[in-house]
């Protein structure tokens, strides 16, 4: 957590003559409109899962432009590669989805953000039933500046290139109580969060290479994140701050 999220929620709880609780949804909301302003956007898939684009060539690469931080021009652009192969998230796909479901799903179109609207013509499964690779069609006109660039899709979901990933442990933070005053009903150890800690191995995209530990990141529809202590070259290791909503 930056000080200046720090300071700006101190200066809006003010000061007391009495003993208060302030809601952490306060804090969490400082910290959010702070990291907003700051926070380098980047491509990430906590929980992977493959896609195939079957009409994209084989051994190709593009490379895509990609804002770093819509809140802040000055932060400028950056190339992040797009191949055949890709990663998006397991929660993106539903084989039955349920009603307003607008991500990727049998049949259904969505938009990969900074590329094509892509549909999903096939599911693979492996021999437990579990599902192994999706395959899909894109618009190659699609992109932004091609002729069908403004056709609408109700979805747009992250990704990365398969090829290009790196992989990182993403430590995964969350309250450490289930409830809001874990002292006032007995024994405090009785309300800790077991889900407080949970720890994945991430596909990143390939500019993370060059994360700073000084530096926040977004990464796109999930989190906030900083690079913790732990990690060294090859070896990344991104602590989330605080999720994108409450």
């Amino acid at each position: 957590v930056t000080p200046e999220a720090l300071r700006n929620f101190a200066y809006h709880i003010g000061i007391t003559k009495y003993n208060g609780l302030t809601d952490v949804a306060v804090l969490e909301h400082a910290i959010r409109e702070d990291l907003n302003k700051r926070a380098l956007r980047r491509l990430a898939v906590l929980r992977p899962i493959k896609v195939v684009i079957t009409n994209f060539p084989e051994g190709k690469t593009e490379e895509l432009d990609a804002v770093n931080n819509p809140e802040d021009e000055n932060a400028g652009k950056r190339k992040i590669p797009f191949a055949r192969e890709l990663f998006i998230e397991r929660d993106d796909f539903s084989e039955v989805p349920p009603p307003k479901f607008f991500r990727l799903k049998p049949g259904g179109e969505v938009r990969l953000k900074y590329a094509y609207i892509v549909k999903c013509d096939e599911v693979v499964k492996d021999a437990a039933g579990n599902i192994t690779e999706l395959r899909c069609t894109a618009d190659l006109d699609s992109k932004t500046g091609g002729p069908t660039a403004n056709r609408k899709v109700k979805g747009t979901i992250h990704w990365v290139s398969a090829a290009h990933a790196i992989d990182a442990e993403v430590r995964l933070y969350d309250r450490l109580f289930t409830v809001p005053e874990p002292d006032a009903g007995g024994d405090f150890k009785s309300f800790l969060n077991p889900h407080s800690l949970e720890v994945v191995t991430a596909k990143c995209e390939p500019s993370l290479k060059e994360a700073k530990p000084e530096l926040r990141y977004q990464f796109e529809r999930l989190a906030y994140f900083a690079l913790d202590k732990d990690s060294k070259p090859g070896k990344l290791v991104f602590n989330r701050t605080i999720t994108l909503k409450d």
